[in-house]
């Protein structure tokens, strides 16, 4: 790789680093990434973020479910498995705040860029154009952006009874005590059914918003 790219590479990292977003989307524009392509790119990471999660919480309520319904065995390998399983279902929820937090930070960065833009149009009506376009896009990114944190709030509900049982379990590994928690499960499910829903939704209409910015 040529020394000037790896400099290249080496800067953006720092900047990373250094979170100054601002400096980072002026670099990408230089090598012709514009913002636009990072927020589509963001959004469809969210998207995905968003559909890995959801297949997490769905296996960490089998697990759960399995571990209620616990017919013998080793029982603190089962309690293992399953703080394991809530653990990475911590992550993937820490990783979709991350992913809506970035999704806003470029749309922010775009729609700034955008309405300045407009102001600097001598054409009535290249700038009546632009500013419906801007309206449209807006309007289709709340949408979005509204359905994603409409998703995001579902996940400390599921997340705070998982974490209850999976306490409990560490310090009453016993099948007589494991078994007193399938009063738990229904309560929990329907917080894990909510999640999936608002999911699904979210990964909806991220799509929707992709295939409208994609064929503009």
């Amino acid at each position: 790789m040529p020394i000037q790219i790896k400099a290249f590479f080496i800067s953006v990292f720092l900047i990373l680093l250094c979170g100054c977003s601002g400096v980072y989307y002026n670099a990408m524009e230089k090598v012709g990434v514009h913002k636009r392509d990072i927020m589509v790119d963001r959004v469809k990471k969210a998207r995905d973020t968003q559909n890995e999660t959801k297949q997490q919480f769905v296996t960490a309520m089998e697990q759960f479910k399995s571990v209620v319904n616990f017919k013998g065995g080793d029982l603190e390998k089962e309690y293992k498995k399953l703080s394991a399983t809530l653990q990475r279902s911590e992550d993937k929820a820490n990783e979709v705040r991350d992913r809506i937090k970035a999704v806003e930070d470029v749309s922010e960065a775009l729609f700034d860029e955008w309405r300045a833009e407009i102001a600097q149009y001598n054409s009535d009506k290249l700038r009546r154009a632009s500013k419906q376009k801007l309206d449209l896009t807006l309007s289709k990114y709340n949408t979005l952006i509204k359905a994603m944190k409409k998703a995001e709030a579902k996940l400390e509900p599921a997340l705070i009874p998982l974490r209850d049982q999976v306490l409990f379990m560490k310090h009453n590994l016993n099948a007589k005590a494991i078994a007193g928690l399938s009063a738990e499960v229904v309560s929990v499910q329907a917080n894990v059914d909510k999640l999936v829903k608002e999911m699904e939704n979210a990964t909806a209409q991220a799509d929707s918003f992709i295939s409208a910015l994609e064929t503009e």
